[in-house]
């Protein structure tokens, strides 16, 4: 029988799903980024958000999820610990009883147009003004599958009646036949005084019609690569009830389904070659919403730009950098150093277009065009396809650079620290700093196995070599004989927090870390252990999970 303990941030559900993926043991390192309160980035976040999208059940066991919106600033943070809400529910939301009422609930912010979010779970109650939650656990996400939206307010009318059925109407089916984005709300209610008891929401995305409609009561959900905490797959381990919610951003109706779950692990003849797993929903109720958000959102495929691949350079065993200039001859959007580059690519075989997301690896004032080091991932179908296939002259679809994993300040000193293809925000950081007139103290700190997966190393080397402010750290885990140490790298081993506290940065330092997810778990964990504010580390993930 599945038990929870409290040694583990997930529960007994979430670790049979990691297991059976076989993604080792995840709970090792995934404290790093599953905190019991908001940091400050997380709330400045929420609070500037327009909607927020909440799960949890009704009276009678049913699981929903619901898009709740106001005017204005709507969103408040008192504490890192609380969020209050100052809003109006609908009657005819299928979570308005329950939330008056107090419940258990998941929430996933989202910003559609940065494809910036996070996930944290609580407890909703009723306030004087309005409501609250309070925090149990939050979690990042990386903005994989999401795709670009602007929204806009408009007057809020009142609700039209919802309709309310067992089985897909028509028009329904077409909505969700049209959809590329969906949320999906799952639970798990065993364990008092458990962190990982309560709900989850979390979104969904891919190409229009990935969600499956076999008939007006089943739909077909795939589950694609993600950050492997298996939260949505795990709670249905444990509890198959499901909510869905599907949204018309033309008219800000909601479509809210609520069924039961089974899991297909090994899909196969499914319209999705892609999934790695299947979440199979049978029905049990539906309640449409017409228009009851006052806000829209538009799509900015407008602001898609057409590439070419103007030069291939490799630049370690298994990274190379795409040189990508305008198709139309203008200059390309200046972007923040650290930032990434949204892209689009047609892949024979795939349903749809694949979008993902890579860091902007040149210099941020090179408006002549923009520089991607993008390494093969064994899984990774995109950064195969670029490997294997994109040779100079090739065409591109690109939207503008975005990502607010950014240098934080204009004077503080800087501590970049990655470990393989992490490098890349890194070394555009490295080249936007150091054309400041302001010399502040950089430490550029990367970690490989050896000199043949060690990228960029000239092109850094020759950077650190021009300014006196600039320091240099290089580890090599798996030196080999024709690395010379001295020369080509400074300490035999991985990067560790200890190392970065050496550097004796001082104490306005902000470290700016990116590598894989373990690596960032454990490095922020130790850093803030030692008493390094958790507002000065600054994180991004790489790898399958996030840049496949």
């Amino acid at each position: 029988m599945l038990q929870d303990t409290a040694d583990t941030p997930f529960h007994a559900g979430e670790l049979e799903a990691q297991s059976r993926a076989g993604v080792g043991d995840v709970a090792q390192w995934a404290g790093g980024f599953i905190r019991d309160y908001l940091p400050a980035q997380h709330r400045d976040f929420h609070t500037s958000l327009p909607f927020l999208v909440l799960s949890g059940a009704d009276a009678n066991g049913l699981t929903w999820v619901t898009l709740v919106d106001g005017s204005g600033d709507f969103i408040g943070s008192p504490d890192a610990r609380t969020l209050t809400l100052d809003t109006f529910i609908d009657d005819q939301d299928p979570l308005a009883a329950a939330f008056n009422a107090g419940t258990d609930v998941g929430a996933v912010g989202i910003e559609l147009a940065s494809r910036r979010r996070n996930r944290f779970s609580g407890y909703f109650r009723k306030t004087d003004t309005g409501y609250a939650i309070d925090i149990r656990q939050t979690f990042g996400n990386c903005p994989q599958y999401i795709h670009e939206r602007t929204w806009f307010s408009v007057a809020r009318n009142t609700p039209a009646q919802a309709l309310s059925g067992t089985e897909l109407t028509a028009s329904q089916i077409a909505l969700i036949q049209s959809a590329d984005t969906m949320f999906i709300g799952s639970g798990h209610q065993t364990g008092e005084d458990m962190p990982s008891r309560g709900y989850d929401a979390s979104h969904r995305g891919g190409a229009p019609g990935f969600v499956h409609v076999s008939d007006a009561s089943h739909l077909h959900i795939p589950d694609y690569a993600g950050n492997n905490f298996f939260n949505t797959i795990g709670n249905l381990i444990t509890d198959p009830h499901v909510g869905l919610v599907f949204i018309d951003f033309e008219t800000g109706s909601l479509l809210h389904i609520s069924g039961r779950a089974t899991l297909d692990w090994q899909p196969t003849h499914t319209h999705d070659p892609d999934a790695g797993r299947m979440i199979n929903v049978e029905i049990d109720a539906v309640i449409e919403r017409p228009g009851v958000m006052a806000i829209r959102w538009a799509k900015q495929d407008h602001l898609s730009r057409r590439f070419k691949v103007a030069r291939r350079v490799k630049e370690a065993q298994d990274i190379t950098s795409f040189y990508l200039v305008p198709v139309d001859g203008k200059p390309a959007k200046p972007f923040k150093a650290g930032q990434h580059l949204p892209i689009e690519v047609q892949i024979p075989g795939q349903i749809g277009t694949s979008k993902r997301s890579y860091s902007l690896s040149g210099a941020p004032d090179a408006t002549h065009g923009y520089r991607l080091s993008i390494k093969r991932e064994d899984k990774g179908i995109v950064s195969r396809y670029f490997h294997d296939k994109i040779g100079e002259g090739a065409i591109l679809e690109a939207s503008n650079p975005s990502g607010d994993f950014v240098v934080p300040c204009s004077e503080c000193p800087l501590v970049l620290v990655s470990v393989g293809v992490g490098l890349t925000p890194m070394v555009s950081m490295l080249h936007a700093t150091l054309s400041d007139e302001k010399a502040r103290p950089v430490w550029f700190v990367h970690g490989a196995r050896n000199g043949a997966e060690h990228a960029l190393r000239d092109e850094v080397a020759k950077l650190v070599s021009q300014h006196p402010s600039v320091q240099q750290r290089i580890f090599y885990s798996r030196p080999e004989a024709k690395d010379l140490k001295g020369k080509h790298y400074d300490k035999d081993g991985r990067v560790t927090a200890r190392a970065l506290l050496a550097l004796d940065a001082g104490a306005e330092a902000r470290y700016m870390l990116c590598g894989p997810a373990r690596f960032l778990s454990d490095i922020r964990k130790d850093l803030e252990k030692t008493g390094i504010p958790p507002e000065n580390i600054h994180v991004e993930a790489f790898g399958p999970a996030s840049n496949g």
